[in-house]
């Protein structure tokens, strides 16, 4: 309620410094004035990769970049989040602007480019919450002038695995030269080798972020390699470069696009996945996801978890508790007991 009155004041900021205000406004405002949590259900509990989540409903990298504010957003009625993506270095990313709201096609679009305050900044946050509880996944990727990018990943993750619930490794975003070739086979093989020795045998479960960009070939590719070396879940999928029919006069911006346009590309990239994995590898389903029917949808095409962003520019912090509170009904009316049980069930 009190998001909707604002939004209209919000809207006339720069969407990056609205970005910043709701960061702020998490940090210092109670939780039970930005949203209202639902109580927990038993039935929308789930395990993925040994991993206990309250319910399947996330939060994406992107939105807390820096690590802040990873417990308020847990208060909203996240049943998980995921901060980054962080660098071993601190950088500015791309120039502004960078971030564009599309609001006729309620989209997003960002060049970002990796901004963050660095790997030493956001592990000294991640200290302070220590053994405080809730699912709490860290985003990782490399320098843009990084002279070695898989060794900026290994560095990341023998930093950031003592503090991380699951690490996701980044190879996706479009918005920093090259780092998508990092999906080739070769290349992946290579990488998430460095990143397993890097992790040990006791650190947490590695998920790999894929793009929606991607020939059926590759989709088969990384599967394999996946199931090979035993990630605990793809996240599917960031951002795309692709441009389907779109309103906003922002629509030729560069960078990736996220937000109700990319809801079939993205559901298909999960069927596609879910198929090349034969199902024996958790999938977090992400893009264009804005309602409990979004979610459930999702779920059934065979996604463990499901994660959201841009939706919140447009619905605010409220989101995750509305998408959890309308799940149960979903269950009850096409038979499930379980989140586990719905899982590709389609």
């Amino acid at each position: 309620m009190i998001y909707s009155l604002l939004r209209p004041l919000i809207f006339r900021l720069d969407a990056e410094e609205a970005h910043g205000l709701a960061l702020d406004a998490l940090k210092s405002m109670p939780s039970s004035l930005l949203a209202s949590p639902p109580r927990p259900d038993p039935a929308l509990a789930t395990t993925v990769a040994g991993i206990a989540f309250a319910n399947p409903v996330g939060m994406a990298a992107g939105f807390d970049k820096n690590g802040e504010v990873p417990d308020a957003l847990l208060r909203c009625g996240f049943g998980f989040t995921e901060l980054g993506s962080v660098t071993p270095r601190p950088q500015e990313g791309n120039p502004r602007p960078r971030l564009f709201r599309l609001a006729e096609d309620a989209a997003v679009i960002n060049r970002m480019g990796f901004n963050n305050e660095g790997a030493e900044a956001v592990e000294a946050r991640m200290k302070r919450r220590a053994g405080k509880p809730g699912v709490v996944g860290i985003n990782i990727g490399a320098n843009k002038d990084s002279a070695d990018r898989v060794a900026d990943y290994a560095t990341m993750t023998r930093i950031m695995a003592p503090y991380a619930s699951y690490l996701a490794v980044n190879i996706s975003s479009p918005n920093t030269p090259g780092l998508r070739a990092l999906q080739d086979e070769s290349a992946l093989t290579g990488l998430l080798d460095a990143v397993l020795d890097a992790r040990g045998d006791a650190g947490p479960p590695v998920f790999l972020k894929v793009a929606p960009d991607l020939e059926p070939a590759d989709i088969d590719a990384i599967a394999r390699i996946a199931i090979d070396k035993r990630l605990g879940a793809l996240i599917v999928s960031n951002t795309t470069i692709t441009r389907p029919a779109l309103a906003s006069s922002r629509r030729d911006e560069g960078g990736g696009l996220s937000g109700a346009p990319i809801r079939a590309l993205a559901l298909q990239r999960l069927r596609d996945f879910r198929k090349a994995t034969g199902g024996t590898l958790p999938l977090v389903g992400v893009g264009g996801i804005a309602t409990a029917e979004h979610a459930w949808e999702r779920i059934r095409a065979g996604a463990s978890l499901v994660q959201l962003y841009s939706a919140m520019v447009y619905e605010g912090p409220g989101i995750a508790a509305k998408i959890v509170r309308g799940l149960p009904a979903l269950m009850v009316r096409d038979g499930f007991s379980s989140i586990a049980e719905a899982v590709g069930s389609e």
